[in-house]
């Protein structure tokens, strides 16, 4: 808990809401996400949005946290590579395979489209790459 830089935390939960303001836009994939999830203007804008980013910035602060926990420095121990912003990415995108996976699961059950699926899980990806990146970058 020592070598966790919390503003690196701090900020890689806040680059979440960056990524998904811009991927949820809209002209991005806002209107592919709205009709295959099944949802209306109304729906949204009646949405708690209170609630909604209020656990959404939780959430990603939780994410940073488990990030940053796993991009401890191993090459101190002498047992791996030096966590820089390289390795950070690419530990954040191997998390992002497995919230891609896990996505993708929960979503075929629930009869969700392939399109959706890679909309979301995209989401991740993107997401949990940069949070690696900024993560790893402040190691050093």
């Amino acid at each position: 808990m020592n070598s966790i830089n919390w503003l690196a935390v701090i900020v890689a939960g806040i680059s979440s809401f960056v990524v998904g303001g811009l991927w949820y836009a809209r002209p991005v994939f806002g209107n592919a996400w709205m009709k295959e999830a099944g949802l209306t203007e109304e729906q949204i804008k009646a949405g708690n949005k209170g609630k909604i980013f209020g656990f959404t910035f939780l959430f990603s602060l939780i994410m940073a946290f488990n990030l940053a926990m796993f991009l401890q420095d191993p090459a101190q121990a002498g047992c791996g590579p030096a966590v820089n912003a390289q390795w950070g990415a690419m530990a954040g995108f191997l998390a992002g395979i497995w919230t891609f996976s896990a996505i993708a699961i929960h979503s075929l059950f629930e009869l969700k489209s392939w399109k959706l699926i890679f909309i979301n899980g995209g989401y991740s990806l993107v997401a949990l790459t940069l949070m690696g990146f900024i993560i790893g970058a402040w190691r050093h």
